[in-house]
């Protein structure tokens, strides 16, 4: 069973209320190099110096980016940058903008999740991780003993029930606001009563919590407790509060919030040699039905009316078709043994090993295969860059009740299967884990 509790968050020292906007920042592997000097510039106290410290990677040379960060974590909290809450707090988050002239709201909860191995079905992935990402990331930790950003969690809750508990939050004055540069405005509230602690936890207590983001700060709260727990085996005692590492930061939304955004990501690949765009089209055609782009928006096309999986094809040549998966066609035997069919109805499953791995040799298991693959959030930019290169494919977004059916399955869906729009804003809370 999930297990959510209040915690004692570290927060930039301000008035309720303040707008810390400048002290905020993406996550951390969105930050681009000139996007990280640009934060720190405008702010030298920017939530970057702790996520993307200064030096060298290797944690062996003297004054790599895991002292730095370490040291500018103690330096903040002595020097009152950093102040930690004096009370066990579950915070509310909303996150609000604007998209085609309609605003958009997106509300959940940040608290400490006690951190389960992905077995037991308690804490449940969508995506695979990378062992170096996870690496990176474990270093930090240890050297700051802290979670600095969230992960992304999600629960179940068709009847609106932890609503209330928003409410009730959001009804007082904000601790801090932040506006990032999409023009997102993040507002955070406390829920500080006991009592709404222990009816959140019980009300969450059955659900399992889905991983939206944060796959690797996941991983890595499990690696490091882990590392905690065999260091001091009797620092975690029965019935006693259970030690900070023992939880992650997390923020958790309700899937049947109808804020929940999710978008696709759109593929821009390219063949190991040189492409053949005819040759292309008729190996496509052995499994897809292909027609020409009918008139009006291209969004359009992509409805797959009858269920089956739809994309939108650009190759080198400037022709531009509407894929759809051929009914009339056994795809099973290409698709991975013991997959379920939960996965294989996947739009990112069905490219990857109908169309990206026989036609143009890109696959997740070959990694190299993968520096001719590119990603984008913008389909008209992805159309774009057909001019460019060999082959584009426009997708539709990942439905929640497919995240939710594979990851009950137990399985991880491909790369980039999910982009939750807005990212989760760092800089808001700290938790740490000493």
């Amino acid at each position: 069973m999930a297990v959510v509790r209040p915690f004692r968050a570290v927060r930039y020292a301000r008035p309720a209320g303040s707008d810390i906007s400048t002290l905020t920042a993406p996550p951390y592997d969105v930050v681009t190099t000139d996007q990280r000097l640009a934060l720190l510039e405008a702010d030298a106290l920017n939530v970057v110096a702790l996520e993307l410290p200064d030096g060298a990677l290797d944690d062996k040379v003297v004054g790599n980016r895991y002292a730095t960060g370490a040291a500018t974590w103690l330096r903040w909290m002595n020097e009152g940058v950093l102040e930690q809450d004096a009370e066990p707090t579950v915070y509310v988050l909303e996150q609000r903008y604007e998209q085609q002239g309609h605003e958009i709201s997106r509300r959940g909860f940040i608290a400490a999740v006690d951190l389960e191995p992905f077995s037991s079905g308690v804490i449940l992935p969508h995506e695979r991780t990378l062992p170096k990402a996870i690496d990176d990331r474990l270093k930090l930790t240890r050297a700051t003993a802290a979670n600095l950003s969230q992960v992304f969690g999600m629960f179940r809750d068709p009847e609106h029930r932890t609503d209330s508990w928003i409410e009730r939050a959001m009804s007082g004055t904000p601790l801090a606001i932040a506006t990032d540069g999409a023009g997102v405005v993040s507002t955070v509230w406390a829920l500080t009563d006991p009592t709404d602690h222990t009816a959140l936890a019980a009300h969450l207590r059955d659900r399992p919590v889905f991983i939206a983001d944060g796959h690797h700060r996941y991983t890595t709260a499990l690696a490091y407790r882990d590392e905690r727990r065999a260091a001091s085996p009797t620092e975690s005692v029965e019935g006693l509060e259970p030690p900070a590492y023992d939880s992650v930061m997390m923020a958790l939304v309700n899937m049947d919030d109808p804020g929940l955004a999710v978008w696709p990501t759109h593929r821009i690949a390219d063949a190991p040699g040189p492409f053949h765009a005819q040759a292309f089209w008729t190996a496509l055609a052995q499994r897809f039905d292909l027609e020409e782009l009918p008139p009006g928006h291209p969004s359009s096309a992509l409805d797959a009316t009858d269920g089956r999986v739809t994309f939108l094809v650009r190759a080198r040549d400037g022709r531009t078709r509407v894929a759809r998966l051929r009914a009339d066609v056994d795809h099973s035997a290409s698709f991975p043994a013991g997959t379920s069919d939960e996965w294989r109805s996947l739009d990112v499953a069905v490219l990857q090993e109908l169309v990206l791995s026989p036609l143009l040799d890109i696959h997740p298991d070959r990694p190299e295969t993968l520096e001719r693959l590119r990603f984008s959030k913008d389909a008209h930019e992805a159309l774009r860059l057909a001019a460019e290169h060999d082959v584009v494919f426009v997708l539709n977004a990942t439905r929640m009740d497919q995240v939710a059916a594979v990851a009950l399955a137990g399985e991880t869906m491909p790369q980039k299967s999910t982009y939750f729009y807005p990212k989760l804003l760092s800089g808001l809370l700290f938790k740490r884990l000493d």
